[in-house]
C-alpha cells in the first residue's frame, strides 16, 4: 500500500494503511514524521530485534 495525505484541523497528515479496507490507519503529522526520520535507525533495529 502507498501512503496518502490528509488534513486534520488545518495540519497535514500522512496516512498509512495495511490494506484499502483498514478502518484504523496509522496516521501522524509533520512533527512526528520528522521525529521518525531522526530515529529511523533505532526503529529499524527495533523491528529487526523483534522479527526473530
Amino acid at each position: 500500500m502507498s501512503a496518502t495525505e490528509s488534513e486534520f484541523k488545518g495540519n497535514p497528515m500522512i496516512v498509512l494503511k495495511q490494506s484499502e479496507e483498514d478502518k484504523f490507519p496509522f496516521q501522524f503529522g509533520f512533527k512526528k514524521a520528522k521525529l521518525v526520520l531522526e530515529h529511523i535507525e533505532d526503529i529499524k533495529a527495533f523491528v529487526e530485534k523483534h522479527s526473530e
